[in-house]
């Protein structure tokens, strides 16, 4: 496992790489050493070589650094359990020298790679990024929103006898809090090296984190600033001053002056500075509280009124405290304090006074009303009249605001209702054609303008749009409008009586589209649309419909309700993404609605497409749920083409196929028109530009339907390309999408951006999580699921291989005792080979792809550690679990316990303690089933998975408690899996049918097998077509 960290120093970002070492780590020399677990520069490009996060050749320069790392006793501390096991030593940790290759990035390159990984904490198949990586990847966002919001000041710097010209953030506001976690969360490895090597680094983190932000901050205002025009400007510059505003903008920023010029200059800068960073350092800011003007007597409760232009309004100066808001001191009580003041006073320094005079100065540029009341001795605000009160609402408070001055509106002023477009779409009487309903129908539209709730004609639009100031009082309240408003108003009333197709109107209703400019309050309609636009808004509130006669399963409620969702949708030609948490039954859910399509009289087939580790899983609950459906596997070589495939997917009522041939089949796939298309684990599409996302989007299909357990909402960057397969066109093109939401929503964190986001694909989202009261309490405490997999051709081959031997040398054993042993073996070597083919050869081959099972259990994995959820896994083989834990802490970039017999019971209990207690502790615990099925507690677990079977329901219950028992607050969900058209299969059924007797009959674990005759035994073993999954 290598695990690639980052530490800041000489001005650039240094990456290396931390992995077990091919011999035990050697003791500590007197002289420094090399680090035991360093990686070389040129592996570390080729480990990340099949990430998508390569390191750029040209600005990664290689060299060697010394990094102080701590040491125990002689050996060195490896910096995760991915790495190495720590050395068992009651000695305290010391910091010691070490040298390792590393690659320095220029700034660049930082920015590039830090964005391409910050989110990812496997880069690569067994690379993990370090917590110190992942730290820079914070502290670029923190930059990044410093210069989108333009909080950064020039400046110069002298490095190396060199003066350059520079940009610096200034912190404002939360951005100084947001510096201060930064600095405290630092890991130790993101500083950790150092010039000297008899001393180890003594920068404070706050100073090293100030030093990366100026780095990065001036980089991205450079290039910014840099065009080819503006790069080097021609001539010579007229004076010092112009050289320096040249040089702010050229690449590398070096000014030639001279040493005395570098003085002179330096001095000028820090003195223009010296108030602004005061101001921004002090433990106040400058707040302008707007008072509104009150009225007696309303003269229109329920309607608006146009006040005088000479009402009066105020804005009162105060200072707040940076670190309580609460409280704020206003300027009257600064210049003549009162005894009621006198401790507030104190909190904001003995300098308020001076401070409050410096921050009304520099607040007086952006505003002339500020800069008017100046000219009193002691200004403790000004007056406004309407058009000054409009005017400071729409300029002047948002530019106050961005230079780091607080505004402070009146209550609910940020919510109160602008001019607000109520868009009424009525229904042509031949709404409902004989073809059903359809968002396709026109529809007539009467647009209506309203203020607050009140109507306005056209002539009342015309009073408003000749003020120069339009603030109304509406119901006791003021409303700010603005002239564009007004005029987007006038406009839309000229299209009266226009028409709009039902999805046209649907999109306005959702935000999509805007009404000539203006925003859309509400959108009602009668009949068909009007039932749909209530249903949108309103997905768990739908009735629940009645399951269909064919469906065997009993549904839940909330599951009923999914299913009246479902259907809601695709009725209208919707998509819907159904994103229910894992083991809320999205399956039954998506079986119950083609059952009711079968029996509504639907005879186009359904195309349901799934990772390939999940092929056999659909078949078979469909069998379970819905056995009336005919069902076709479309996998494997012998799979239909053309149109014989087209013919016999007619005949079905669901075909199953998986991502992999949606883009290798897709001729064929388009030659049918299909009542759905399904995709399961829809997460696989996320990328819009790979082959099987735009073969999925291709596909010719009535209704569409995502299913993924991945919460949607922590991957805004993945939404555009599944809506765009359920709704095509709905989000607009992919660029606008990362324009008008990604960017804001991932980068800036913009609250607004993700609550229009939400509104937008709400209503084609249904998420219910396992924590929800609504769900919880509809749930049983333990839900135990069979997980069906297939083998891969590989798996087949030795499993058909094996049953050949077993039977060849069965027939010729005439020992009872031999054909015990026989089968037993036999049956042992099958288990091994469903396991995984490594497991069975025992050749120490590579791992990944060879495993239907093990791609499903890595698939789940990741599900589960996305909701931050903990896994036990029980195995019967020691072997296994170490191939396990050796894969999944390579794919899943996180340590993995394994408890088995070889253990002490003091490395048992350390484990145990690690993954029930630890707050950081690792999410997967594999355990032996005979030295971890009893005696221990690890309720921290809410899922255990059966990897392979006992056979003995009694020790497999055993086992489960380890998480289901007294203790244990949340829902366990049990996965047992299997192999399809194996011998696992056949076994599992035969114990359902005699599930009353099982324990009896079982309860020796598998010796009754034995007892079964020579044609039962070949029919248990023989391999089945369903089993393979290629």
């Amino acid at each position: 496992m290598l695990v690639v960290h980052a530490a800041f120093a000489e001005g650039g970002l240094h990456l290396w790489g931390e992995s077990a070492p091919s011999e035990a780590a050697p003791k500590q020399a007197r002289a420094i050493s090399g680090y035991p677990y360093r990686t070389g520069a040129a592996e570390l490009r080729q480990r990340l070589a099949p990430a998508q996060v390569m390191l750029p050749t040209g600005p990664a320069k290689a060299g060697d650094r010394t990094i102080w790392l701590p040491a125990q006793g002689d050996r060195p501390l490896p910096s995760s359990s991915l790495v190495a096991e720590p050395p068992q030593s009651r000695k305290a940790p010391v910091l010691t020298p070490w040298t390792i290759p590393t690659l320095k990035l220029n700034a660049t390159a930082a920015v590039e790679w830090l964005v391409a990984v910050r989110d990812h904490a496997a880069l690569a198949p067994g690379v993990a990024a370090g917590d110190d990586l992942r730290y820079w990847g914070e502290a670029l966002r923190l930059a990044v929103a410093l210069v989108y919001r333009q909080q950064v000041l020039p400046g110069v710097a002298e490095r190396q006898n060199a003066l350059y010209a520079c940009w610096t953030p200034i912190f404002l506001g939360e951005d100084g809090g947001r510096l201060e976690w930064l600095a405290r969360a630092m890991p130790p490895a993101a500083r950790a090296m150092a010039p000297d090597r008899h001393a180890p680094p003594k920068t404070a983190p706050r100073d090293v984190l100030r030093e990366f932000l100026n780095w990065i901050v001036d980089h991205l205002v450079r290039r910014a600033a840099v065009s080819p025009v503006s790069a080097r400007p021609r001539g010579e510059p007229n004076s010092l001053h112009e050289q320096w505003l040249r040089a702010l903008r050229e690449p590398d920023g070096v000014m030639a002056v001279s040493r005395a010029e570098a003085r002179l200059l330096s001095g000028q800068v820090r003195d223009w500075q010296r108030p602004l960073l005061r101001l921004a350092n002090a433990p106040y800011r400058l707040c302008f509280r707007l008072e509104e003007p009150t009225f007696e007597d309303e003269a229109d409760e329920d309607g608006w009124t146009i006040p005088p232009a000479d009402t009066a309004w105020r804005v009162h100066y105060l200072l707040q405290a940076r670190d309580d808001p609460s409280l704020l001191v206003s300027a009257a009580a600064v210049w003549k304090p009162k005894r009621d003041t006198q401790a507030g006073l104190k909190t904001l320094g003995p300098k308020a006074r001076e401070g409050l005079l410096l921050a009304l100065g520099q607040a007086a540029a952006l505003c002339p009303a500020i800069d008017a009341s100046l000219k009193q001795a002691a200004p403790t605000g000004h007056d406004l009249d309407t058009a000054g009160a409009f005017r400071f609402l729409g300029e002047e408070a948002g530019l106050l605001e961005q230079n780091g001055f607080g505004v402070l509106l009146p209550a609910g002023w940020a919510s109160r209702r602008r001019v607000q477009l109520t868009a009424r779409a009525q229904a042509k009487p031949r709404f409902e054609s004989k073809a059903g309903m359809t968002l396709d129908r026109v529809l007539g539209v009467q647009w209506e303008i309203v203020l607050g709730e009140t109507g306005l004609t056209p002539e009342e639009l015309l009073a408003l749009a000749k003020l120069k100031a339009p603030l109304v009082r509406v119901r006791g309240q003021w409303v700010q409008l603005s002239a564009a408003e007004i005029q987007a108003a006038l406009a839309l009333h000229q299209r009266q009586g226009e028409t709009l197709t039902g999805r046209q109107l649907l999109r306005v209703a959702l935000g999509a589209e805007s009404a000539a400019g203006l925003p859309v309050s509400g959108v009602s309609a009668e009949g068909p649309l009007g039932e749909l636009l209530n249903g949108l808004s309103q997905a768990e509130g739908l009735a629940p419909l009645p399951p269909p006669p064919g469906l065997t399963a009993t549904l839940r409620p909330y599951q009923e309700r999914g299913f009246a969702w479902l259907e809601f949708l695709t009725r209208w030609g919707l998509g819907a993404c159904l994103a229910d948490d894992m083991g809320l039954g999205k399956t039954v859910q998506t079986l119950a609605l083609l059952q009711r399509l079968r029996e509504g009289g639907e005879t186009r087939p359904a195309l349901l497409v799934c990772p390939t580790s999940l092929v056999g899983n659909w078949f078979k609950e469909a069998a379970r749920f819905t056995p009336q459906l005919p069902v076709m596997v479309h996998h494997g070589t012998g799979r239909g083409k053309g149109d014989a495939f087209a013919a016999q997917a007619r005949t079905q009522a669901m075909v199953v196929s998986s991502y992999g041939l949606l883009h290798r089949d897709l001729p064929s796939l388009q030659n049918v028109e299909w009542a759905a298309v399904i995709l399961d684990e829809a997460q696989n599409i996320k990328n819009a530009e790979t082959r099987q996302a735009k073969a999925a989007r291709a596909l010719r299909a009535e209704r569409r339907i995502a299913l993924t357990g991945t919460p949607v909402e922590n991957h805004v960057g993945d939404l555009w390309s599944i809506q765009e397969f359920l709704n095509p066109g709905f989000l607009g093109s992919a660029a606008r999408f990362k324009r008008e939401f990604q960017i804001p929503v991932q980068e800036q964190r913009d609250a607004a951006a993700m609550e229009r986001l939400q509104r937008l694909t709400g209503p084609f989202v249904l998420r219910r999580l396992k924590t929800d009261r609504a769900i919880i309490q509809d749930l049983p405490e333990k839900l135990e699921m069979k997980v069906y997999c297939n083998l891969t051709k590989e798996q087949a081959t030795l499993y058909a291989a094996v049953v050949q031997q077993a039977e060849a040398v069965l027939a010729g054993v005439e020992d009872l005792m031999s054909r015990r042993g026989l089968i037993l073996s036999t049956l042992l070597r099958l288990k091994q080979v469903c396991n995984h083919p490594a497991h069975f050869l025992a050749d120490h081959s590579s791992v990944p792809g060879r495993s239907g099972k093990l791609a499903r259990l890595t698939e789940m994995l990741e599900e589960i550690l996305e909701q931050d959820e903990r896994t036990l896994v029980f195995t019967q083989f020691a072997e296994m679990g170490h191939l396990l834990q050796a894969y999944l802490q390579e794919h899943l970039a996180r340590e993995v316990l394994f408890l088995h017999g070889s253990l002490s019971k003091t490395q048992r209990d350390r484990m145990v303690e690690r993954f029930q207690n630890a707050p950081d502790g690792p999410p997967v615990f594999i355990l032996s089933i005979k030295a971890g099925g009893t005696g221990l507690n690890l309720t921290r677990a809410n899922h255990v998975v059966h990897f392979d079977r006992w056979w003995n329901p009694a020790v497999e219950n055993q086992a489960t408690d380890r998480a289901f028992r007294i203790g244990q607050s949340r829902q366990v969900e049990v996965h047992k899996f299997v192999c399809l058209g194996t011998v696992e299969e056949r076994i599992d059924e035969l114990i359902e049918r005699k599930r009353s007797l099982a324990e009896r009959v079982v309860g020796s674990g598998e010796a009754w097998l034995t007892e079964l005759s020579t044609a039962e035994l070949q029919d248990l073993f023989r391999l089945r077509a369903e089993a393979v999954g290629e």
